[in-house]
């Protein structure tokens, strides 16, 4: 029977209990000086740490503390970290293959490709001077954001790439798997940014669209151009396939917020090139697609009827200024991932990957300083829309506060009707935090600023937003273990709804409106 025996256990050992079980063999793990044995069927070995199911629960132990002895031991020398990555082909065709490519540069690995049909690319890492010695195999199954999570929660693959957040359901069926929470740090990454964008052919006339206006247009509430004061002529839709990321990405941005359901007078495409290709030749053919593949296609930007003009710029999607931003998600699993497989994901977060990312044709996420006199008419444009509330000392104290800083691109918001962050801004923590930790804040002046949307009375949402800016320094701060504090000036402010970024008139504009800024100086 399997079983542990040991007094006490040795040093080196390190146990942890874990889930997700592979194919078990038994073996028997022997500390150097032969006083702890444990005995059982081995899940798994990551070149550093095997994973046992014992009669006392599986177990996780340090393989620089143990011998391996029995037919279930694994070839240390031969040992081969895999991963295997399932999910939105948006992301596992063109982005996950360029950034192995450029780990595999920086650190001196050859990268070989091999051909394994069009719904799989398998790519394998060999050693600098041995090219014969395979040390890394990497596997990317183009399927959809919904099979990336299907295969996730099977063990069929380690990561899920994936268009959209892990809904209710599936964050349910990951813990009912012993998955855990796939909501917690740690579970989930924000690899790139992109947006939902409206597109039609260059040849149509129409300037603007309003979010109430597309999401009419949707629902077939809206069928004729004449009703966006364009021609009398139908609107022919096109949105991606309801079953990819971008499809429910589609429905969950514009439609869950009225609980309303798309018309079906829909022509959907099972990709964006397809989508904008359909789109730039019918004058008369609106499409929501992503940034990313816009192709020949115009952008529509989003308007409201104070005013406001809202295009998916770089700067504009990395604020999240712009309503309709869509992260590109990585979900992990509860076990630990071999070595080489970390390395690749912690180097999704070095400067050179963003600039992989950019060059993509993603939003990247290295955060940059903007200055007022950089940042167009957005802050003289904002103060016009203040609220009647807002008196001119106010106004005058945020100029005051904010004229000599630069705005960091790194802004933080909040999910619908919550305090919880969003996604991208739950991202924004860990990005923040990690800076801080390298210090490369120290002897500088941050200021987290709150601000609100112009619902209620001025004060209130003054006190409301400053309570955001003092929740957000607390994520960070709690993120940020090794940071040198003493060094770094972190303060907070708000001025409640002094600065409004979209019309207050809409339930997407008014959480657009409601913000944490960063300025430094």
């Amino acid at each position: 029977m399997a079983g542990l025996r040991a007094a006490s256990l040795a040093a080196g050992f390190i146990l942890v209990l874990m889930a997700a079980p592979l194919a078990a063999q038994d073996v028997t793990l022997l500390s150097h000086d032969r006083k702890v044995e444990i005995e059982g069927d081995l899940l798994g070995y990551d070149g550093e740490f095997y994973r046992v199911e014992t009669a006392y629960g599986e177990l996780t132990v340090d393989g620089s503390g143990v011998t391996c002895e029995g037919p279930g031991c694994p070839d240390l020398e031969a040992f081969i970290a895999r991963l295997v990555a399932s999910g939105a082909p948006a992301i596992g065709r063109v982005l996950m293959p360029a950034l192995l490519e450029a780990f595999a540069v920086r650190d001196d690995y050859i990268l070989h490709r091999h051909d394994s049909g069009p719904d799989v690319l398998h790519f394998t890492l060999h050693a600098p001077r041995t090219p014969e010695i395979v040390l890394g195999d990497f596997r990317f199954l183009l399927t959809n954001s919904e099979e990336g999570f299907a295969d996730l929660l099977a063990n069929e693959a380690d990561i899920a790439m994936t268009l959209r957040e892990a809904r209710p359901d599936e964050r349910a069926r990951a813990r009912d798997a012993g998955l855990g929470d796939l909501g917690k740090p740690g579970r989930m990454r924000v690899l790139a940014l992109d947006a939902l964008i409206p597109v039609v052919a260059p040849a149509n006339p129409v300037q603007g669209i309003s979010l109430q206006q597309l999401a009419a247009i949707l629902t077939g509430e809206i069928d004729n151009w004449s009703g966006l004061s364009g021609l009398d002529a139908p609107i022919d839709l096109h949105l991606w396939a309801a079953d990819t990321g971008i499809g429910q990405a589609s429905k969950d941005m514009i439609l869950a917020p009225t609980a309303q359901t798309f018309t079906s007078r829909i022509t959907r495409h099972s990709d964006g090139a397809a989508l904008s290709e359909a789109v730039a030749r019918n004058p008369f053919a609106l499409g929501l697609t992503t940034r990313s593949e816009q192709g020949a296609t115009w952008e529509v930007p989003l308007v409201g009827a104070c005013g406001f003009a809202l295009r998916a710029h770089r700067r504009t999607v990395k604020t999240e200024d712009y309503p309709l931003t869509a992260p590109l998600f990585l979900y992990l699993p509860a076990r630990r991932m071999p070595k080489l497989a970390r390395d690749f994901l912690a180097y999704l977060r070095d400067p050179s990957a963003q600039l992989v990312i950019r060059r993509a044709g993603f939003v990247d996420q290295s955060p940059e300083e903007i200055e007022i006199n950089a940042q167009g008419d957005r802050f003289a444009n904002a103060i016009a829309q203040a609220g009647e509330e807002v008196g001119l000392d106010e106004l005058q104290r945020m100029v005051a506060l904010l004229a000599p800083l630069k705005r960091l691109t790194t802004t933080f918001r909040f999910e619908a009707g919550s305090a919880r962050l969003d996604a991208q801004s739950r991202s924004n923590v860990e990005q923040l935090a990690a800076a801080l930790e390298l210090g490369l804040y120290d002897n500088r002046r941050l200021v987290l600023v709150g601000f609100s949307d112009g619902q209620g009375p001025a004060e209130t949402n003054r006190k409301i937003a400053l309570r955001r800016a003092e929740a957000v320094r607390e994520a960070v701060t709690r993120a940020a273990e090794t940071a040198r504090f003493d060094r770094i000036d972190l303060s907070v402010d708000a001025f409640g709804e002094a600065m409004p970024m979209a019309c207050d008139d809409t339930a997407w504009g008014r959480q657009v409106n409601r913000r944490v800024e960063v300025w430094v100086r």
